[in-house]
């Protein structure tokens, strides 16, 4: 298959996605394979390991190993979070970068055309600059939020409902997910606001049940 064939296809996955599992790499300092196999039978169709903790770029590959083995088994996407260096190394489909970190078009070079590169934004504004974007700068998907306020992005004012009524009127053909403290208790007003997608941390990591978590919030979707 060509670069071309390997981004086409992904890209197809991608706009299929509705539920976005983003996980630590060692939840509760343990094995991330049994929460991420749970999220992923629960109706979970893309991973990203998101990493905080220092690491040198060989712990980190060897970290992504049980998501690249999920993704696999479960024929989802992979995405790393910041290395867009390690994207073949880790065996990831993409790569998902931050406004305060390398543009799109650089990390795309790092990460290699066969790539997906996913963009975080926090305003409407930042949302349609993505949206305006062009050739390798443009992001094959983007996030919005934080919906509201939450620990995983501490300090982060929450964008509030209204930036997903703008993105849910904005986006076209975009693949885009809300995120940001999104759980079961509150799911149904992001898709009341427009949103499709959703991405969840402690929603279903934290949950006593992931999977039966994941399968209530894919319904929460439709």
């Amino acid at each position: 298959m060509t670069t071309a064939q390997f981004k086409a296809s992904r890209l197809e996955r991608l706009r299929d996605a509705r539920l976005y599992f983003v996980c630590d790499a060692r939840p509760g300092d343990g094995d991330p394979a049994p929460v991420l196999h749970a999220a992923l039978r629960g109706g979970a169709d893309l991973i990203q390991l998101r990493e905080k903790a220092p690491r040198c770029a060989e712990e980190l590959v060897a970290l992504a190993e049980p998501f690249r083995r999920a993704a696999d088994e479960h024929r989802v996407l992979f995405f790393v979070n910041d290395h867009p260096e390690l994207v073949g190394a880790c065996g990831a489909d993409g790569v998902h970068v931050g406004q305060d970190d390398m543009s799109v078009a650089e990390a795309r070079t790092l990460a290699g055309q066969g790539a997906l590169v996913g963009l975080s934004t926090h305003s409407p504004e930042q949302f349609d600059a993505a949206l305006a974007a062009t050739g390798d700068a443009r992001p094959d998907q983007l996030s919005a939020g934080s919906v509201w306020e939450t620990p995983t992005k501490a300090g982060r004012p929450a964008a509030g409902l209204e930036l997903i009524h703008h993105a849910a009127k904005s986006a076209g053909d975009t693949p885009w997910f809300a995120i940001g403290g999104i759980d079961l208790s509150n799911a149904g007003a992001v898709v009341a606001a427009g949103a499709s997608r959703i991405v969840v941390v402690r929603a279903i990591r934290d949950a006593d049940d992931p999977e039966a978590a994941a399968r209530e919030l894919r319904a929460r979707l439709g």
